[in-house]
């Protein structure tokens, strides 16, 4: 019966009442979790059609994300609105915007920063899923495809199967080069060192000769002299092939076809200098 008289009066129903609060909190998860699921869904539904092949999958995941946890952040503050005992804080978190915005912001700057570098991804769309990328890390310059962009970071996945996690406030400042575009192709250079002594225009006959004849190059631009070394010269051989992994993989079979070939024609290769100092401090080279 008291059961019944609180549920006539109003009892649970009142926010204003521990039971009230508790009921009230539980439907406010609940919706902003079902509206969660159901956008989750709806985006997995869309992506699934091909009719919806057009879409950039990157956009509609990040934009789905940002959305769920605006969701959550409105049924938080309608919530506080609606109780009276965190009606204040709802009421100081709206009025006091600017102030909770400026220490937000200087405690957590970085983690701020990465999530307007991500929104600034994807409005310019310098890159998208599936493309292939350069970008510097502390191990170098690395190159992978991008897997995921989230909220703070981009996940690139490298040919060797690494995970390369840069943040976006980086993705954003820093120069990245796409080597995924309309035009696949690249020009692969393949450098090639020869003594001062030998015979610069028979050596670049064969570097010639062996790019025309591999069959992962599709035109050779030419062979010029690019460096003067201590110890000899450079040839660069360029050849155009079809994108940038037959480009590892023919700059490595051309630089093994060059070094035997050389050996054949009696194309010396620099030999490293060393230097000993005597006690008359005289050098021999």
């Amino acid at each position: 019966m008291r059961f019944l008289d609180q549920i006539k009066s109003g009892g649970f129903l009142d926010p204003a009442t521990l039971q009230g609060a508790a009921l009230f909190a539980v439907v406010f998860a609940f919706f902003a979790w079902l509206f969660g699921r159901a956008l989750r869904m709806t985006v997995q539904r869309l992506l699934a059609h091909d009719k919806h092949a057009h879409l950039d999958l990157m956009a509609v995941k990040f934009l789905a994300k940002l959305t769920r946890y605006c969701v959550y952040i409105f049924a938080f503050v309608a919530y506080a609105h609606l109780v009276p005992g965190l009606s204040g804080l709802g009421s100081a978190s709206l009025t006091s915007i600017s102030v909770i915005t400026v220490i937000v912001g200087l405690a957590a700057q970085n983690t701020l920063g990465n999530l307007v570098a991500g929104i600034s991804l994807l409005l310019y769309r310098p890159f998208k899923l599936g493309d292939r990328l350069q970008v510097i890390a502390p191990t170098g310059l690395e190159t992978g495809t991008v897997e995921n962009l989230t909220l703070g970071y981009t996940l690139l996945k490298t040919d060797d199967n690494r995970r390369v996690v840069v943040p976006n406030s980086l993705m954003a400042s820093q120069t990245t080069i796409n080597l995924t575009t309309n035009d696949p192709r690249v020009v692969c250079s393949v450098p090639m060192s020869i003594s001062y002594d030998a015979d610069i225009d028979k050596a670049r006959a064969i570097l010639l000769d062996l790019g025309s004849k591999h069959p992962k190059a599709t035109q050779v631009c030419g062979c010029p002299l690019t460096q003067l070394g201590t110890a000899g010269v450079v040839l660069s051989l360029d050849v155009w092939c079809a994108d940038a992994f037959t480009a590892i993989a023919l700059r490595c079979d051309l630089l093994e076809q060059a070094k035997k070939r050389f050996a054949l024609e009696g194309i010396a290769l620099p030999l490293p200098q060393t230097t000993v100092v005597l006690k008359d401090d005289r050098r021999i080279h």
